[in-house]
């Protein structure tokens, strides 16, 4: 899944594709990299980010969603708005990828149940400018998965179809760096949930801890590259449905090398049951 942000205030490029034209040709340079899905999103979600207007969100993405949908470009809409899905869904998206999960927009499990796409539902605990006052885990990893588990059980009780459901454990949205490392390492515990699990990790400050430092000083969001793509490939091996990144090309070769490595360990196991079967 490519990130194509029309923000000005995003993390890692809020500003430079702000505009429909250079949304819309980003876009199309994902696409060519390899995306199978560009997740169009018109309000930053990083920590500290100030909500907009459902009328600016909207003005934001629908031109570049009809715009890619008519060049034939699968087209995801993050957003955490039941009108804005409802828009760009008419504009021809595919999917909905919500922070929230549902929480944000009580309107939201109606109009995906409705539309019968697929649904991002991310663990999310507070808006982004107070998610980090709710960074408290007894057990992270266990915490994550059972307020998934409630949230799934609510969305499918209000209509959503549990086909449509992919889980995504929501790497820095009200957790600190451990919190980040714990879930990664512990991705088996969502894939046994039953549905496909969607990871977010690309650029943000917890990958600092592949440079020996916890700050983020002196490294823009940009030279966190390769240790996206290191995570792109380790959880694609763990099992995940999907990586949402900035830079396709590297990170499609990542998951490429880790579907590899799961058909050659398959193979593998193979070989050593036909010599146990001959023993």
């Amino acid at each position: 899944m490519g990130i194509l942000n029309v923000t000005p205030d995003s993390f890692s490029d809020g500003g430079l594709h702000a505009t429909t034209a250079r949304a819309v040709a980003h876009g199309f340079a994902l696409t060519e990299e390899g995306a199978d899905i560009v997740d169009v999103g018109g309000e930053s979600t990083r920590p500290g980010a100030s909500p907009v207007s459902v009328g600016e969100e909207l003005a934001r993405v629908l031109p570049v969603v009809r715009e890619l949908v008519g060049d034939g470009v699968r087209v995801s809409i993050d957003t955490m708005h039941a009108q804005v899905a409802e828009g760009a869904l008419d504009a021809g998206a595919c999917m909905v990828n919500d922070v929230s999960g549902g929480l944000a927009d009580s309107r939201m499990a109606a109009v995906v149940a409705d539309a019968g796409v697929p649904y991002v539902v991310m663990h999310w605990r507070a808006p982004s400018h107070l998610m980090q006052q709710h960074a408290d885990y007894k057990d992270v990893v266990e915490d994550v998965h059972e307020e998934l588990r409630r949230r799934v059980e609510e969305l499918v009780e209000r209509g959503v179809g549990e086909e449509q459901i992919v889980l995504d454990p929501g790497l820095g949205f009200a957790k600190r760096p451990e919190h980040d490392w714990a879930l990664l390492s512990n991705l088996e515990s969502f894939t046994a949930l039953g549905f496909p699990v969607l990871v977010g990790a690309s650029r943000k400050s917890f990958l600092m801890a592949a440079h020996g430092t916890g700050s983020t000083l002196g490294f823009p969001p940009v030279e966190r590259d390769a240790a996206t793509t290191a995570v792109s490939a380790l959880a694609a091996a763990a099992g995940a449905w999907g990586v949402r990144v900035h830079n396709v090309r590297v990170n499609l070769d990542a998951v490429r090398v880790a579907a590899a490595w799961r058909a050659g360990g398959q193979a593998s196991g193979t070989l050593a049951r036909e010599v146990d079967q001959k023993r």
